[in-house]
Order: C-alpha cells, then sequence, then structure tokens
C-alpha cells in the first residue's frame, strides 16, 4: 500500500513538470513583445565583463520578435506607404513570416546624449536649437530624458513628457573637460531600463572621439547588443584634431549606431545640426515594425540576426531606397 502511495505521488509530479516545460516554450500571436530579462553583473577584471556600477544588462526573450524599419529615400526622406507584402524578415537566413504589422505613428521613449566637453564652446548654441527641433516633431506622448558629459556623464533630466523641460534644462548647461562618450551611452542604456514604451532610441551629439571613458569600445558594443534600443549619432568635426581619440570619433560611432539599426551623421558645420535632429525625429515618427515568431523557444541566450529585405512596388524598382531595422537579438533564457 505504502509503495503504491509513493508511485502515485510520483506520477502526479511527473505531470506537473510536463505541463510546466510545455507551456515555458508556448507562444501566442496575440502577444506582440519583447520581454527584457534583466541579469545582474558582478565586477570583475575582464574588461568585456565589465559595466557602470549599478548597470544590469537586457536581453531580448521573446514570444514575438519586434523589428523596427526606417526606409528612407536617397534624399533622407521617409518612405510611407508600403504594406507588409513589400517586406521579407529572416532570422539566421531562414525567411518567418511577418505575424504583425504596423505603420502608425506610436510613442517612443528616446534618451538625448549631449557632449559638453570643453571643444563644444562655439557650438552649444547650435546643439541646443538642435534639440529644440527633435522634440518639436514629436509624437505629444513621447518621453525623454537627457544626459550631458564631457569629464563623466551626467542624468540632467530623468523621463518626462514636457519637452519644454528639456529645453529649459539645457539652458543652464555649460561646456568643459574632456569627452566621456563611451560612459554616456553606458549610463543611456541603464536609463532605458525605466523605458514606458518597447520603442526606443538614443540621440547622441558630439564633436568628437572618446578621450575619457571607464569603459572601451568593446564593452559599449556588448551591451548595446543586449539592449534594443535604436541609436542616432550626429557629429560635428573640427577639421584638425590633435589626438587619435578624436580622429577615430566618426568610425566609433558609426560602428555603434549601424548595429542597432540607427545611423550616424556626419556634419561639416554645426549649423546643420537643426535640419538633421529634425530629419532624425520625422524619421521614427514614420517607421514600420514588423514581429515575427522566433523559429524556436530561444532560450541559449545567443545572438540571433534579423535580416530586413523589401519586395517592392513597380513604382519604387527604380528608385535607390535605404533600409535600417535592428541587426538581431539575444535570446532568454533561465
Amino acid at each position: 500500500m505504502f509503495g503504491s502511495f509513493r508511485l502515485l505521488r510520483c506520477l502526479v509530479l511527473l505531470v506537473i513538470l510536463l505541463a510546466t516545460a510545455f507551456s515555458f516554450c508556448q507562444t501566442s500571436i496575440d502577444s506582440v513583445h519583447v520581454t527584457p530579462r534583466e541579469k545582474s553583473i558582478e565586477p570583475v577584471e575582464d574588461a568585456s565583463a565589465k559595466l557602470p556600477f549599478g548597470t544590469k544588462l537586457l536581453r531580448a526573450r521573446a514570444d514575438l520578435v519586434l523589428v523596427p524599419v526606417s526606409i528612407t529615400d536617397s534624399y533622407n526622406r521617409p518612405v510611407v506607404g508600403l504594406e507588409r507584402q513589400n517586406f521579407q524578415l529572416f532570422e539566421n537566413k531562414k525567411e518567418r513570416p511577418i505575424k504583425n504589422f504596423s505603420s502608425e505613428d506610436t510613442p517612443i521613449s528616446v534618451g538625448i546624449i549631449l557632449d559638453v566637453s570643453g571643444s563644444m564652446a562655439n557650438k552649444l548654441e547650435r546643439a541646443r536649437d538642435a534639440v529644440a527641433q527633435f522634440v518639436d516633431i514629436a509624437n505629444p506622448q513621447d518621453e525623454f530624458f537627457l544626459i550631458t558629459f564631457s569629464d563623466s556623464p551626467h542624468l540632467l533630466t530623468d523621463f518626462t513628457t514636457d519637452s519644454a523641460k528639456i529645453q529649459s534644462d539645457l539652458l543652464t548647461v555649460r561646456s568643459n573637460g574632456r569627452t566621456s562618450l563611451l560612459d554616456a551611452i553606458y549610463l543611456g542604456l541603464r536609463e532605458m531600463r525605466n523605458a514606458r514604451y518597447s520603442r526606443r532610441a538614443l540621440l547622441i551629439l558630439s564633436d568628437g572621439g572618446d578621450n575619457h571613458s571607464r569603459y572601451s569600445e568593446r564593452d559599449v558594443k556588448d551591451a548595446v547588443r543586449e539592449a534594443d534600443v535604436l541609436i542616432y549619432a550626429v557629429g560635428t568635426y573640427d577639421t584638425y584634431v590633435n589626438t587619435e581619440e578624436e580622429l577615430l570619433g566618426p568610425d566609433l560611432l558609426r560602428s555603434i549606431t549601424n548595429m542597432t539599426g540607427g545611423e550616424t551623421f556626419t556634419l561639416s558645420t554645426e549649423a546643420e545640426m537643426p535640419a538633421v535632429t529634425r530629419s532624425i525625429g520625422t524619421q521614427l515618427r514614420h517607421q514600420y515594425v514588423l514581429a515575427y515568431e522566433p523559429l524556436t523557444c530561444h532560450t541559449d541566450r545567443k545572438w540571433y540576426k534579423i535580416n530586413v529585405r523589401l519586395r517592392l512596388p513597380n513604382a519604387l524598382r527604380n528608385h535607390f531606397l535605404h533600409v535600417a531595422s535592428r541587426r538581431g537579438y539575444y535570446a532568454g533564457g533561465e
């Protein structure tokens, strides 16, 4: 009798475990989201694993994977009016059906990261205009935060939907010190953990390469791959530079933004900044969002590449169009 009772109890436990495992990998087409998985990282000596104090990496763990896509023409104008059938989507070179498609202007969480180092002294006024143009074109529901950086980054304005506050806080900024660009990007990714919306972007305004950060280019790129945040950068660079870091500044920003589906704009003069940031704001308001089911229920924490291609209607086949989208995601796991 006692042996039979133990056998019955084991069978009940086995059924419960099987039901739990099945529900973990089952997905729902109606739940369109990417759920971030937060993992605490302890400080270690290996530079590739370092994070700013208090930072947690974000990993994508998806029922459906969201892929924001920007389409622009040769004049950098958004291309609107495309439909689901105009897109092809691939994960690790295998085509995936597009389960959900949207081209609506949905709210976005944006972090503005502004260089206020000493070399920006004569460019700050234009930078303020550029930020004003960017927030002016925004969706009224968009939220923003503002980070300034010189010797170190500083969160000047926490998330707010009041664009006037961003512009008001900028009036207090003065330029001095060196350029901790990489640390500022790290801080921006950390702050983005508190974002309200699933669509997220950083806008970086700078005039030089990094010369004062604690964290390396490799550290930043590892964190960017984890974060699922679009990054745009606008750079104004002096004709003559004194250091190798300044010389490599444009390439550094370009390599980071391209990973995310964003873009780097290298300007010959700061007078161009307001028009460019306004154009970026317009692009963010005219994005397509594709959603697809992963090939399997990924829990391996590996990088899965995403590629988006166009099937153009006849009217657009002879036009040069630029496609910008996220490059991939890290699968979550327990």
